[in-house]
């Protein structure tokens, strides 16, 4: 893998006006950590005989999106937040750290955790969804995920997963799994099941740190890991087909650790509403997209 600076994903989409954020020469260490880590890519392939380049297939363009605050909200400063969906009236939000990590229902106007339900303290959470009358979590390391029932958030049991759980969503029938690569692994969220998995890719390139995940209208948004981007991605084959830049809704936010990044996407598909927030963010934002190019 090599470290490049947002400016490069940025340069990708080849366009005036999608600014990279000051963020220095490169985002941190090792990948796979929760508290450092670089926006990574596959060095490119040598080049392709003319004879097969001509019969493969373009990678298809790539919109590239400002964004527009419609209203922000409290969001609990300790929360950092891995998962994040909405369901009827509700967020619901999955932390980390470890001695830290919960599940919690959370009222929209207040910020405030309406009920909640620790992990193990040898658990640090990450991203959740929605499985029918479910909710699933993973966690980072440990290979274990979590059931609750929804109605009430009663732990239902645990079940066993191989490698690095970061977010999680469903798509269709499948849950989504990403793991800090440019992997996402689809899988029988019954069984937990593999079935099968897609690369990540902008322009072709494979993109890695996919962090949090959401499926909005058949297409899985996802937070770039230690970027102020949010991309939009086709499941059936993993290509990138818009970034949004949410420079500036950060330091708005008034973060300033490290650690305090975008992370956190949720959809109430109801009300056509967009929600991002990030890891100990003192403000949740319903936002719209604009300005695609």
């Amino acid at each position: 893998m090599i470290l490049f600076h947002f400016a490069f994903f940025a340069a990708a989409m080849v366009a005036p006006g999608f600014h990279a954020p000051a963020l220095g020469d490169d985002f941190g260490s090792a990948a796979g950590s929760p508290v450092g880590g670089a926006l990574a890519a596959t060095p490119a392939s040598a080049p392709l005989p003319a004879s097969v380049a001509a019969s493969t297939a373009a990678p298809p363009p790539v919109q590239q999106c400002g964004y527009e605050v419609v209203a922000e909200y409290p969001h609990d400063s300790s929360a950092f937040t891995q998962g994040l969906f909405w369901h009827d009236g509700h967020l619901y939000e999955g932390t980390g750290q470890y001695g830290q990590s919960r599940l919690s229902r959370v009222q929209l106007s207040s910020g405030k955790a309406l009920k909640t339900q620790p992990l193990s303290d040898d658990h640090f959470g990450e991203g959740i969804t929605r499985w029918g009358d479910q909710i699933i979590g993973v966690t980072w390391r440990s290979g274990v995920g979590y059931r609750w029932r929804l109605k009430d958030l009663k732990p239902l049991g645990q079940f066993r997963y191989e490698g690095e759980g970061w977010g999680i969503t469903m798509v269709g029938p499948e849950m989504a799994l990403s793991d800090g690569t440019s992997t996402l692994r689809f899988f029988d969220p019954a069984t937990m099941a593999e079935q099968r998995r897609v690369t990540v890719k902008l322009g072709g390139r494979p993109i890695a740190m996919i962090n949090e995940l959401e499926t909005i209208q058949g297409k899985i948004w996802a937070n770039v890991w230690m970027s102020d981007a949010i991309i939009r991605l086709n499941p059936a084959d993993g290509a990138i087909d818009q970034v949004v830049n949410f420079s500036g809704l950060r330091e708005k936010s008034g973060a300033v650790g490290h650690d305090m990044v975008l992370n956190g996407i949720a959809w109430d598909d109801q009300g056509q509403r967009l929600f991002v927030t990030g890891k100990n963010w003192s403000k949740l934002y319903h936002v719209r997209v604009t300005n695609c190019r």
